[in-house]
């Protein structure tokens, strides 16, 4: 029996590529998907991995085209994957009152939305005829309310644990299992800029290793760390006016260039 099979998109770096670490320790093959590929490539050579059990597949989650025929080009070398975690995203400030924002907030629902539908795509078919897989969707903590200057992200993270939501209805008969996944605040080059305050800030190793064990406890939401989750639930019922008073001062997410 061949090793079971991930699929993960935005693995060059931060939470993907802390993902494809703890995938390969417990024995699984690895497809890695990122614009990068030659350094998606080194990092696993320099990890030391078997070549026979990663393959690596560059492609832009943006371009409809491009990213369905790296999951077709997976099929046809790996076989259908047992996991795909639709990772990749993008996170800028923006301001609606600046013209060249409408271009980031368009990119932003590109990347972060769009582009986990069409990660997805390829696989639903083959998986419902199988009767089994995950399909992982990485949402955010920003996804539960709107803060200054990240209009672009809480929005598209909202949509995603929407549409995961939406497409675990629709696969529950197939034994197709949908899982959102909400990290709270994780170290990597994403966030290292962010001018506030982390709360309860996570290694992305320490990360990959409970989204690991959600994933594979087939979990159909959950919030990452822990502690997040009881943050998020208090802000989801705060009053608009409490809520307000309590981002009143918060520095605004940094704008590209800023």
């Amino acid at each position: 029996m061949s090793l079971p099979l991930v699929y993960i998109t935005g693995a060059s770096s931060g939470i993907g590529q802390a993902l494809a670490a703890r995938y390969y320790r417990a024995g699984y093959r690895l497809a890695l998907v990122a614009r990068r590929a030659a350094e998606i490539e080194s990092w696993c050579k320099a990890q030391g991995f078997e070549a026979q059990r990663f393959g690596v597949y560059a492609a832009d989650v943006r371009n409809i085209e491009s990213i369905t025929a790296a999951g077709r080009a997976c099929i046809e070398r790996q076989g259908v994957p047992d996991v795909v975690i639709a990772n990749a995203g993008i996170s800028v400030g923006v301001d609606t009152a600046q013209y060249d924002d409408l271009e980031v907030i368009r990119a932003t629902y590109e990347t972060n939305n769009l582009g986990m539908a069409a990660t997805f795509h390829p696989f639903v078919a083959p998986m419902c005829q199988r009767r089994s897989g995950a399909l992982v969707g990485i949402a955010s903590v920003a996804a539960i309310r709107g803060l200054p200057g990240h209009g672009a992200y809480c929005a598209s993270k909202a949509a995603v644990v929407n549409y995961c939501e939406s497409l675990r209805g629709e696969l529950r008969p197939s034994g197709v299992k949908v899982v959102t996944i909400a990290p709270g605040y994780i170290d990597t080059p994403l966030t290292r800029e962010n001018p506030y305050s982390m709360p309860f800030l996570l290694s992305a190793d320490a990360f990959a290793e409970r989204a690991f064990r959600a994933i594979d406890a087939g979990a159909s939401y959950r919030v990452i760390p822990w502690q997040m989750a009881i943050v998020t639930k208090l802000l989801r019922v705060l009053p608009n006016a409490v809520f307000d008073r309590l981002l009143a001062g918060r520095a605004r997410k940094k704008r590209r260039g800023e």
